[in-house]
């Protein structure tokens, strides 16, 4: 069965953010929506039947998973057929990103996270792109590539783009720092993005009382307590270093592989986008990296100014 809405006058965000256009309730409200869709599908909501009745249906998925599996994190690292770059002027990067050793190393260990950690029904292509929304509505398209796996891909994909739509400002402003204004709005929303989705889960996993992981009554003096509320926030650090990790290589498909972004592509001037391409390739491979040096998502908005500042 296929469900269809139009919306209007809504505009997919990736058009609204090479505008320049500000949508004050998009963090909010996809915040909202990761934490819902994502906590209430895994089992720390839900039963395991239920979970494993949600599997088996989505495990069919296998097409279109297998796109997300090659194009995400195998085929930029590698001479693949449909890659594609800025070149020359990202040649040299290319073959940089082909034998970096730390790199491939991480990102097959996120790809071998993607194909067995099955935590959650997630969307599977949460990009700015999958995004409509007017300044007081929000809304999320183009599911077709759901499936259950693991949390942060969703997270990280909505980061990672908005990064792109960071570093993509310095080819669209008609004067130098004429866009730095929006530069930092947009750097809020991946801070307000982060501390919504991780305050929302958290809440609703301290209200759950169904859960088949972490049942709810096995914990009841203040020590139980107390240990589990250390482990949620131990759950949740690992969610934020995976957000970053595959929020990463998000951002470096988009720039050497096949299917680019138009926050990077309507930049008319290869010369100009390959600057900005470049910055965005450097703060990614660290995200992929070292995403556990960085303490907060305030560490990882300092580390992108740094890199726009050159």
């Amino acid at each position: 069965m296929i469900v269809m809405e139009y919306l209007s006058p809504h505009i997919i965000m990736r058009k609204g953010l090479v505008r320049g256009i500000e949508y004050p309730r998009f963090a909010a409200d996809i915040a909202e929506f990761l934490a819902a869709t994502l906590f209430h599908t895994s089992v720390l909501a839900g039963t395991a039947a239920e979970h494993k009745r949600r599997l088996e249906l989505f495990a069919r998925n296998v097409e279109l998973c297998r796109i997300t599996e090659d194009l995400v994190f195998t085929d930029p690292y590698r001479e693949a057929p449909l890659n594609r770059w800025t070149s020359p002027q990202l040649d040299a990067d290319k073959r940089a990103f082909e034998t970096d050793a730390p790199l491939k190393a991480a990102a097959q260990a996120r790809k071998y996270q993607f194909l067995t950690d099955a935590q959650a029904l997630i969307h599977g292509d949460l990009h700015t792109g999958s995004i409509m929304l007017t300044t007081a509505d929000t809304r999320v398209i183009d599911p077709e590539f759901a499936f259950v796996g693991p949390i942060g891909f969703d997270v990280g994909a909505v980061i990672g783009n908005l990064l792109l739509a960071y570093f993509a400002q310095e080819g669209h402003e008609a004067a130098l720092h004429a866009r730095d204004p929006y530069r930092a709005w947009i750097l809020d929303q991946v801070v307000e993005v982060w501390a919504g989705f991780h305050d929302r889960f958290l809440a609703l996993w301290r209200q759950a009382k169904g859960g088949e992981a972490f049942v709810a009554g096995l914990f009841i003096s203040p020590q139980d307590e107390a240990a589990l509320d250390a482990e949620r926030r131990r759950f949740l650090r690992s969610l934020f270093e995976d957000a970053l990790a595959f929020g990463g290589l998000k951002m470096i498909r988009r720039i050497l592989g096949l299917a680019h972004v138009e926050d990077l592509e309507s930049i008319a001037d290869p010369e100009r986008r390959a600057i900005c391409e470049r910055k965005a390739l450097s703060l990614a491979r660290t995200l992929v990296v070292e995403g556990a040096k960085f303490a907060g998502v305030s560490d990882v908005i300092e580390a992108a100014r740094a890199v726009a500042r050159g």
